[in-house]
């Protein structure tokens, strides 16, 4: 469990806006300068000092060290650029965009971080960019870089096809970026592991369908995705190949109540999707197999469910709020560790203020629980 306080910055550097009218040629320049600072109650994978994950609380008792830390950070400050122009193939338009919140081979540092590279031309885009099984427009407003745990959120490589883009109505579909996550546990001296190579043979296909109007928006998408992986180890005694059918469906919404007032939902529920979830863990666990001595051990697609309710509330022209909750579960392979990532709670209540245009100072107390197997 994690509790946290949070204070934030944020300077807006819009210093060259041009795309004030739709059917008008243009390019911008923004971004913003974003300094956070807080103080963890608890302890907390010191990679990921600065967000709130519940799969990277410790697991037992000073994992991570002693409890309570202050911490300042600048790794949310981001810059990019977008641009429009009419071709007779239909509107162009290009995005690019960077942080400075450190993944891979850089986690925990701040560093560049490519976050949109994206390309549109008429009804058809490619590059990374949102997936299309994701709902942007209705991700809370927060001041932790990370957000609500079970919201579907992923950066991925795509072509795209929208086949309806009106204003109130948008149905979208995509190749992405194959891929998945596989329990990382050392499993020495029970089954060689070594020479499991993940083979992907096919794109993922995601969807979705959007319906709006002046009361809000509704959502569904769908996401399908064929995971192989082939054992080459030349020791084993026993063949640890295997494929999984993946498959997921995220519904969303967001209902303007009052002209103040907004709340935001999402519900997914799926097998082998984790890792298009923000928190969520593994797609694949170990699970045994006793009917098939020749298989004693198969990899499974893990089960998994989440959803998070939020209110958003605009006090004054100045003043707005965000509170909420966020829950995630997976339902374990058996032969998963006992440390394994199970269920991860997540809650936040916030207050921001803008005190001029292009400047914000906001406060957030943020609480998280993390349950293993």
């Amino acid at each position: 469990m994690i509790r946290r306080i949070l204070v934030l910055f944020l300077t807006g550097l819009l210093a060259n806006r041009a795309i004030a009218q739709e059917n008008k040629n243009g390019f911008e320049l923004y971004g913003d300068i974003i300094v956070d600072g807080g103080y963890n109650f608890q302890s907390i994978d010191p990679n990921w000092f600065d967000v709130m994950r519940p799969t990277k609380l410790p697991s037992y008792k000073n994992q991570y060290g002693p409890d309570g830390n202050v911490f300042f950070s600048i790794r949310q400050t981001k810059l990019g650029i977008n641009s429009v122009s009419d071709t007779k193939w239909g509107k162009l338009k290009v995005k690019f965009d960077f942080d400075l919140f450190g993944f891979g081979k850089d986690i925990g540092q701040t560093t560049i971080h490519l976050v949109n590279a994206y390309v549109q031309l008429g009804k058809f885009g490619f590059g990374q960019t949102p997936s299309v099984f994701m709902d942007v427009g209705v991700f809370p407003s927060t001041l932790d870089y990370w957000g609500p745990s079970s919201r579907v959120f992923f950066l991925n490589i795509q072509f795209r096809y929208t086949a309806i883009d009106k204003e109130n109505q948008r149905l979208a579909f995509a190749l992405e970026r194959p891929g998945g996550t596989s329990d990382g546990i050392d499993y020495t001296g029970t089954v060689d592991l070594k020479g499991i190579t993940p083979v992907f043979k096919v794109p993922n296909l995601t969807m979705h369908y959007r319906q709006g109007g002046d009361w809000g928006h509704f959502q569904v998408g769908g996401l399908v995705k064929y995971l192989k992986w082939i054992d080459q180890s030349d020791s084993s005694i026993h063949n640890l190949s295997g494929n999984t059918i993946a498959w997921g469906v995220n519904m969303s919404t967001v209902i303007h109540a009052s002209k103040s007032i907004a709340f935001k939902v999402q519900g997914e529920y799926g097998n082998g999707i984790e890792n298009y979830i923000a928190d969520a863990g593994v797609d694949i666990g170990l699970q045994s197999n006793s009917g098939d001595p020749t298989r004693p051990i198969v990899g499974k697609a893990l089960p998994i469910f989440g959803f998070f309710a939020f209110t958003e509330i605009s006090w004054s022209r100045q003043l707005h709020s965000s509170i909420g909750y966020s829950f995630v579960s997976v339902k374990n392979a058996d032969l998963q560790s006992p440390s394994a990532f199970r269920a991860g709670k997540y809650g936040l209540a916030n207050l921001q203020f803008y005190p001029v245009d292009n400047v914000m100072v906001g406060m957030e107390y943020q609480y998280g629980m993390r349950s293993d197997y």
